[in-house]
């Protein structure tokens, strides 16, 4: 018999896959698992360490690049003064603490700016060496610790000096409130920075834990240390919980700068951070399941698929073999014993034929009324439909009405307030993103200075958009709206006949998409400035992020500037989320329309900068059941369960249908045509199994049919006797 063919395989294949569905059930359904911090909660923490990763590695990266960026631009033009080259780079960008310049030959001090730079920590001797201009982390004697940037001045006659910036490792934009605290930690465990709550022992001793155990983990390759195709953050990152205590546990979640592949490799990336937020979760336990339901499912599982596959056995495969049986008894020349023909079906037409064949082989003419009448009955096909049934009816109300999750479901109070935290967090990110923007047109425009060459401005713009991929085109225009320079692509136009007076401006009203320009003035051209526009790619890729949900970036009536999935340029935001807008500050609410239940949060722009006079407004808005909480975590349990029980009636029955019945319904036709006379049809089995034997018994029997009339005629013909003699003893 083939080992994939035949009635036994799927019948039994049916009982094991019950049998385990049976104990997948009583395991997943009627497990208690009390959680203190749902799961949700967990994961959540894990985003708010990857949004906070993601913003200091933009943050320090942008840094390096403006530096850098800087000093080339310096080198281009006429050599000027230390003190030019800080109070420029001062009066452009706010974001270093302290800033020098040094003579490399001598060492000796040129310039200085805010907070004294750690010159003893930069080796003289070896800035020449590949990857001696490396941004490197230096720890002061107060304890803190700079990431200090280096970039050379050079200039033809001049001995080349260095210049150098330090910054601070705090993680930008993350909204601490009162419970949370985020750190910066080097990759032995050592906390570089920190602030929020860490004010007792046992705060400070748990983050410090939870710093130990993300620095062990950062050291994982990002590629392996996630379930494959998930995708997402691409570097380390997880979700840590405390011991619980008094009611409330400690949950953590930590990211690490360093990604995956040479794409998305940058000098942040290289310096082996990682970011750990900490907060205090006070929430009640969660009961994710009820052990009784699971008990009782599992076992009424067991009894209807004890039936199903109880008239299965009986009225399909018993009945079969014994035809199977029977069939080999007849080709044998076992003849003497009528056929024990089964009762009903396919089964029963075959028996019947079996029955009028044996009779044909015993001497019977075709025409034989004394044999079995037809059977009445339901057929394979309708047993295997009852069988579909009765598994259906435990699977379907599992997969649709059963632990279903209403528009009642309770999302944890910690949900609600990391989506504030993160929406607000994204909202600084975007600003952020705006100002570095203008900032670097600003820097732009006054190292352009007096240079009127187009090809000397064209140089300068093409570098900036090398390196800044922010930009769709960056032109310098006149003050009557000539273009003197341009670098990219060809500029929308603007209205208006010289440049705007404002830093940003939004057009493109009635197109495919927003036209963002930013606009930063020449100093000394009278009325000339750079102008940039951005790419609204940029800007929705700032938005990209996991786990919270369709973002949009609106302005001040309400409008779609941006959004991290599709979106059609200025429509309106859904009038759910308009009442959000009213709110002048961060807010964050659980909304509930009819059995649908959201997590929505706004945070305006706040803060300063340039990109603070748009006054837009980032939006999320988080179906809570893409959430793992404790209601839906049971709906989805269920619902996988039932899915699974559909899927085993289905492979298995399909099977058996394929297999089984349908060449068992071809068998019966042939066997009463066989019986009816017919001998010339060839009789193929299909299978090496049970129908199969029976087809070649059939071929065999038909066979011997067709040799009964030469026999008689070769007996007649060797009969001795003259033909009357003959003839009166017939």
């Amino acid at each position: 018999m083939s080992l994939i063919g035949g009635i036994r395989p799927p019948i039994a294949a049916l009982s094991a896959l019950l049998l385990s569905l049976a104990g997948i059930t009583a395991l997943t359904l009627g497990k208690p698992e009390n959680a203190l911090v749902p799961e949700a909660v967990r994961t959540s923490q894990q985003y708010v360490a990857e949004d906070g990763a993601m913003a200091l590695r933009a943050s320090l990266d942008e840094s390096v690049t403006d530096l850098t960026r800087t000093a080339t631009l310096f080198n281009q033009g006429r050599p000027v003064s230390p003190d030019a080259v800080l109070d420029k780079v001062g009066s452009v960008y706010q974001k270093w603490r302290g800033t020098a310049v040094i003579e490399i030959r001598s060492g000796k001090l040129l310039g200085a700016r805010g907070e004294n730079v750690p010159l003893t920590a930069i080796d003289r001797t070896k800035l020449a060496d590949r990857g001696g201009l490396a941004p490197r982390m230096v720890r002061l004697p107060n304890g803190q610790t700079r990431l200090v940037t280096l970039a050379l001045l050079s200039w033809e006659g001049r001995p080349q000096q260095l210049l150098i910036a330090s910054s601070s490792l705090n993680v930008p934009g993350v909204s601490l409130g009162g419970n949370r605290a985020v750190g910066v930690i080097a990759a032995d465990g050592r906390v570089l920075s920190s602030r929020g709550a860490l004010d007792g022992k046992r705060d400070r001793e748990e983050f410090a834990s939870f710093a130990r155990i993300a620095a062990e983990k950062a050291k994982q390759n990002p590629i392996t240390a996630k379930q494959p195709g998930s995708g997402g953050y691409p570097g380390v990152s997880g979700h840590l919980t405390g011991r619980a205590a008094e009611g409330r546990q400690t949950a953590a979640g930590y990211a690490s700068l360093a990604t995956a592949g040479q794409a998305d490799a940058t000098t942040a990336a290289g310096l082996g951070l990682t970011v750990v937020t900490q907060v205090h979760v006070a929430e009640h336990a969660s009961q994710l399941a009820r052990p009784a339901f699971g008990l009782v499912a599992a076992g009424a599982l067991l009894l209807i698929g004890g039936i199903a596959v109880l008239l299965l056995v009986s009225t399909v495969q018993r009945p079969l073999i014994r035809l199977f049986l029977e069939s080999r008894r007849l080709t044998r020349g076992d003849l003497a014993r009528p056929v024990t023909v089964p009762r009903t079906g396919e089964a029963a037409r075959i028996g019947a034929a079996l029955e009028r064949l044996r009779r044909q082989l015993r001497g019977a003419p075709v025409v034989d009324t004394e044999g079995p009448g037809p059977r009445k009955g339901l057929g394979a096909r309708a047993l295997l439909a009852v069988s579909a049934v009765l598994l259906l009816v435990w699977s379907v109300p599992l997969m649709l009405l059963l632990n279903r999750a209403d528009g009642s479901v309770r999302v944890p109070t910690q949900t609600v307030r990391d989506q504030k935290t993160r929406t607000e967090t994204l909202s600084d990110r975007v600003r952020r993103a705006l100002n570095e923007g203008h900032a670097d047109l600003a820097a732009v425009a006054a190292l352009i200075g007096d240079r009127t060459s187009p090809d000397d401005m064209r140089t300068v713009l093409e570098r900036t958009t090398r390196d800044h991929q922010r930009y769709e085109s960056i032109s310098v225009l006149g003050p009557d709206g000539e273009t003197l320079a341009r670098a990219g692509r060809a500029p929308h136009p603007v209205p208006g006949k010289g440049p705007s007076d404002k830093p940003f401006e939004v057009s493109g009203h009635g197109g495919k998409k927003p036209v963002i320009t930013a606009t930063a003035e020449v100093p000394g051209r009278q009325g000339a400035a750079v102008v940039g526009e951005f790419r609204i790619d940029f800007v929705n890729g700032l938005l990209g992020r996991q786990g919270l949900g369709e973002v949009r970036v609106v302005d001040t009536q309400g409008r779609v500037i941006g959004g991290n999935s599709g979106y059609r340029a200025f429509q309106q935001l859904p009038g759910h989320l308009k009442p959000l807008l009213a709110k002048e500050n961060t807010h964050a609410e659980v909304q509930r329309d009819g059995g649908r239940v959201r997590v929505v949060a706004a945070a305006p722009f706040s803060g300063g900068g340039a990109a603070k006079d748009l006054r837009w407004t980032v939006v999320s808005s988080q179906n809570a059941a893409g959430l793992a909480i404790p209601e839906y975590t049971r709906q989805n349990r269920t619902v996988l369960v039932g899915l699974l029980g559909v899927t085993a009636a289905t492979a298995c029955l399909g099977w058996l249908h394929i297999v089984v019945v349908r060449p068992l319904r071809a068998l019966a036709v042939h066997a009463e045509k066989l019986a009816d006379g017919d001998r010339k049809t060839v009789l193929f089995p299909r299978h090496h199994d049970e129908v199969g034997a029976v087809v070649r018994s059939l071929e065999l029997i038909r066979q011997k049919l067709q040799e009964q009339p030469r026999d008689r005629d070769r007996n007649h013909d060797r009969d001795p006797r003259p033909p009357a003699e003959a003839g009166r003893n017939k």
